[in-house]
């Protein structure tokens, strides 16, 4: 039921790049639903981010964006004109619509909808789901009312005037799969336990290249489900029994994850707190420093250290990767246990709390 005596309040949602950009902003799309908020979303022009929020029936409207990057590059010279260019259709559309409250999970996107809201007066919470804070998120923290978190070792990154340990919001759907269903969508029979490996939305070549290595030997003891991202699936595999390849999937995913006995992941923020939400058993793979800012590195380290993961570096998979593998399995009530001891952070709720203390 929409909140009592209350005029329609408009909320703006922003943030993309990748899924992990947009699916915490999903979780809470209900909620804010629920709560009587009109909800539209502001992402890039052609990002990835456009096709999962309109295929959710959320009105759209994409704006330029530019990476801003540490590193040479010809592109730096012109996209800081992208991002004046994409403050200005920022504003415009802010002006326009005034919503009552910005909600950023980050992204380069996220900067000139943040920065614009700031300049109209209009109040952003910002969301950092690793543990160090990105470079889009960092640019946005004074024009930022309240900024979430994940971790609890985060919070010395934060301005603590501002800085509220949330966790991240959990997509509703993903605690509703039933393993029966993931099985058979797999053609896996209930007499081997369930492999699930996923390198996050964009796949990740080098947990591909390990895992298709080590095949014969894990599929002595597992079936194996294998999201490989786009483009990346290998044809000369598709009859191989007991091994099941999709590129992506979307609707199917609760029942995947229902279906999986132990999890190989990267270790992005949102991805591993699904997993310590839904309590699977799993290997950690994070993205080195070589094809990140090494906050995987962190992200996996924390959870590591706190007894819900066994971390594999990226170049040690060769030799460690099916052990690892196996070693959790064996040991999987104890991680288990560790990680239905965690503490619950109960993140869309308070999310939602300072939502609508903001918007008024």
């Amino acid at each position: 039921m929409p909140d009592a005596d209350h005029k329609t309040r408009r909320i703006v949602l922003t943030g993309g790049g990748t899924a992990g950009h947009v699916t915490p902003n999903l979780a809470l799309l209900p909620l804010l639903q629920e709560a009587g908020f009109e909800v539209s979303y502001v992402g890039s022009e052609k990002g990835m981010e456009r096709g999962l929020v309109e295929k959710a029936g959320i009105p759209y409207t994409g704006i330029a964006t530019g990476k801003l990057r540490r590193y040479h590059d010809w592109q730096n010279f012109t996209d800081p004109f992208r991002v004046v260019k994409g403050f200005g259709q920022a504003r415009s559309y802010l002006k326009k619509n005034r919503p009552d409250v910005i909600f950023s999970k980050g992204g380069f996107v996220s900067v000139p909808v943040v920065m614009a809201a700031a300049a109209l007066r209009i109040p952003c919470i910002l969301h950092e789901s690793d543990l160090t804070p990105g470079l889009a998120n960092k640019l946005c923290f004074r024009s930022a009312n309240r900024i979430c978190c994940n971790f609890p070792e985060t919070l010395q990154y934060l301005p603590a005037e501002k800085a509220v340990l949330t966790g991240t919001p959990i997509r509703g759907e993903l605690f509703r799969g039933d393993r029966e269903t993931g099985r058979k969508y797999c053609g896996f029979t209930d007499e081997r336990p369930v492999l699930l490996a996923m390198g996050g939305s964009l796949g990740a070549e080098s947990v591909n290249l390990a895992l298709r290595a080590h095949l014969p030997e894990l599929l002595e003891h597992f079936q194996i489900v294998h999201l490989c991202g786009r483009g990346k699936v290998d044809q000369t595999l598709e009859d191989t029994p007991g091994y099941r390849q999709f590129a992506y999937v979307s609707e199917q995913l609760p029942h995947i994850l229902a279906a999986a006995d132990i999890v190989v992941s990267r270790a992005g923020a949102n991805a591993i707190c699904e997993l310590l939400a839904l309590r699977k058993p799993h290997v950690l793979v994070p993205l080195p420093t070589g094809g990140s800012r090494g906050d995987q590195l962190l992200n996996a380290a924390s959870f590591e250290r706190r007894g819900f993961s066994r971390v594999v570096r990226d170049e040690d998979m060769e030799d460690q990767l099916v052990q690892a593998i196996l070693d959790v399995y064996g040991d999987r009530d104890t991680y288990i246990s560790a990680m239905c001891n965690a503490p619950d952070s109960h993140a869309s709720e308070i999310i939602m709390n300072l939502i609508r203390e903001l918007a008024g």
